[in-house]
């Protein structure tokens, strides 16, 4: 295989954040182990907590919650420039192919690649993956190999790094995927639909090999990306597989992506892996958020029963096809509805996102939130605030008596959070309100929706949400 021009890397992945709580390995053995298994009603596989010890690639014990902190704004970042696009001044500065891959060239290849680069094109930084995104597990050629991967309802193309990492593979867990030892594999040439799909799934321009083969290029806001060749194979899911998948063959992989294969996006996009599997198994796919302290949750692609969600449409927006947006309708604190009017609700386009961790507000609605959050627990100690969280207490959040907090949605559908949603431990001794204010766009996290099932049909244009679905 030739050697690739090469530029950046994509977007998106489950983002997450509790610190890590005590867990026995007993507790990953015994609770739940991973499955994979597809039947009638569709795909279902485990998902994994990123700071649970029951992860395949746990993160180190002692990530500091900053770190968690600066990956979620650097996510945030991205996604509103994503939607503010037609206000340049609004982007975060690009990167041309040079720059990306100056220092990073392998001595018997660097040459070669530089020499095939077409052009410097300026590549879009995508969203944040960051240090706490879910993690599955998915299957890849033939004969199949089981490789760790982040999860992102914020991204479109699924990619893994490749043998023989022509300029560089970060560490993962495992072999890296070998393209000459699957039969089925195959390149995708420059003249394919998929290949001139690139645009709208990565954000990036495609780029052509001298061989003819098609590169795509996905960044993240964090300076993460991976560039490689737009390949196809059979992808399987425990006795379940799927020949034709498109993905990307990752080249050259730097970044946060722990020690994780690659990604796998669930966007809506015509590249995702929820679209390239609707065919067989329907356009929905739901999830159960775990905290850090539960061995797992789910993730899981086809049918599901309609009677245990509540729903809210899909709102529509032109700003990002791709996304998924929703309405937030109103919040309670206590019983007690906010004293707010239904357009500072609504004053911003709201996402709801699996690699977010903290929840973003309209500074009028996060305020008023506070302040009512704060009234509530009027009798427990303030702390001082961490970062962009300002509200914060002495003790963890398991030990403090928190307000029933409700997230209203049009359509009725109502997320009824509690403590472990509402606080988040920042540290052994301090909780925060897992809240921020933003003057740009609104974003549910993976704080608010951990424990809970989240239905996204898309084919019927809705998103449903019911409580205890990790149990």
């Amino acid at each position: 295989m030739e050697l690739l021009p090469l530029l950046l890397a994509c977007s998106l992945l489950f983002t997450i954040a509790t610190p890590i709580r005590d867990i026995t390995s007993d507790v990953c053995t015994s609770q739940i182990s991973d499955f994979q298994y597809l039947n009638s009603s569709g795909l279902h596989l485990t998902l994994h907590h990123p700071q649970s010890p029951c992860s395949p690639v746990p993160l180190p014990s002692d990530l500091p919650f900053s770190a968690v902190v600066t990956h979620d704004e650097a996510r945030i970042a991205h996604l509103a420039s994503r939607l503010a696009k037609n206000d340049p001044s609004s982007r975060p500065p690009t990167k041309t192919t040079a720059s990306l891959l100056h220092g990073h060239r392998k001595k018997d290849g660097g040459g070669q690649l530089a020499a095939s680069l077409a052009s410097s094109v300026p590549l879009t930084p995508g969203t944040s993956v960051g240090v706490g995104n879910y993690v599955t597990r998915l299957g890849l050629g033939t004969p199949a190999t089981s490789y760790v991967m982040v999860v992102d309802t914020g991204s479109s193309l699924t990619w893994l790094q490749c043998s023989p990492c022509s300029v560089l593979c970060h560490r993962q867990a495992g072999p890296v995927f070998d393209p000459r030892a699957s039969g089925t594999y195959a390149t995708v040439p420059c003249s394919a639909s998929q290949c001139g799909e690139l645009q709208t799934t990565t954000l990036n321009p495609s780029s052509c090999s001298r061989s003819n083969v098609c590169i795509y290029q996905a960044s993240y806001g964090d300076s993460s990306y991976s560039v490689g060749y737009l390949s196809k194979d059979t992808v399987s899911f425990g006795s379940g597989s799927f020949p034709g998948f498109y993905y990307g063959c990752g080249q050259d992989n730097e970044g946060l992506f722990g020690r994780s294969a690659g990604l796998i996006g669930l966007a809506k996009n015509k590249l995702s892996l929820l679209y390239q599997l609707a065919p067989s198994l329907g356009y929905s796919f739901s999830y159960c958020l775990p905290t850090s302290s539960a061995a797992a949750g789910y993730l899981s692609i086809g049918s599901y029963n309609p009677g245990q969600y509540s729903y809210t449409p899909m709102a529509s927006s032109e700003l990002d096809a791709s996304l998924y947006f929703v309405s937030l309708s109103g919040m309670s604190v206590g019983g007690s509805p906010l004293a707010l009017s239904p357009s500072e609700y609504g004053s911003l386009p709201t996402i709801i996102d699996s690699g977010t961790v903290i929840t973003r507000l309209p500074t009028s609605v996060y305020t008023a939130l506070s302040k009512a959050v704060a009234a509530a627990m009027g009798n427990t100690a303030r702390a001082p605030a961490y970062s962009i969280l300002d509200t914060c207490f002495q003790g963890s959040a398991s030990q403090l008596r928190v307000p029933a907090v409700d997230m209203a949605f049009a359509g009725g559908a109502t997320l009824k959070l509690a403590a472990q949603n509402v606080l988040i431990d920042v540290d052994d001794s301090t909780s925060c309100l897992a809240f921020a204010p933003t003057g740009n766009t609104a974003i549910i996290g993976n704080t608010q929706q951990q424990t809970f099932s989240v239905v996204y049909d898309v084919a019927q244009s809705k998103i449903g949400f019911a409580a205890g679905g990790c149990s």
